[in-house]
């Protein structure tokens, strides 16, 4: 069964997507970044590109012809899947296609709109079984004041 972490109170969506898919790299996961549009695609692609300042981080688009070698997809529109092992959801929707994943990364922000249907989509899955753990990010940074 598909593992789901919330990580909430988040204040920078893109920047904490790079952060993790960093962390899931260093443990040998491969990782789909599902954006809302292609505007934020563009965003986590850049981002990738400059984080971290001393490295690379390989990610591409869901269709290039190198995503089936490349750890780290970036995009709207997954297209069809070369992996099934971390899902980091960036879109407001549920994924259609989430049980297929390992795990299960959902980033919501402080707007009340994301945490609206942040919380739609925890109820879904927690209603069908799903086995949910919650990351409170408001105090990271503060625990060293």
């Amino acid at each position: 069964m598909t593992q789901i972490d919330f990580y909430t109170h988040v204040q920078d969506k893109p920047l904490l997507a790079c952060k993790l898919s960093a962390k899931a790299l260093e443990q040998d996961l491969r990782v789909l970044v599902l954006t809302e549009n292609e505007e934020m695609a563009n965003k986590i692609d850049h981002l990738l590109w400059t984080l971290p300042a001393t490295g690379f981080m390989p990610h591409c688009r869901a269709r290039d012809e190198l995503a089936s070698m490349t750890p780290v997809i970036v995009d709207h529109d997954p297209g069809e899947l070369v992996h099934e092992q971390l899902l980091l959801n960036l879109s407001g929707a549920r994924p259609a296609f989430f049980s297929r994943f390992q795990r299960l990364i959902e980033i919501v922000t402080t707007d009340e709109a994301d945490i609206a249907a942040a919380r739609a989509r925890f109820r879904f899955y927690r209603d069908r079984g799903y086995e949910i753990r919650s990351h409170d990010m408001s105090q990271a940074g503060k625990r060293h004041s």
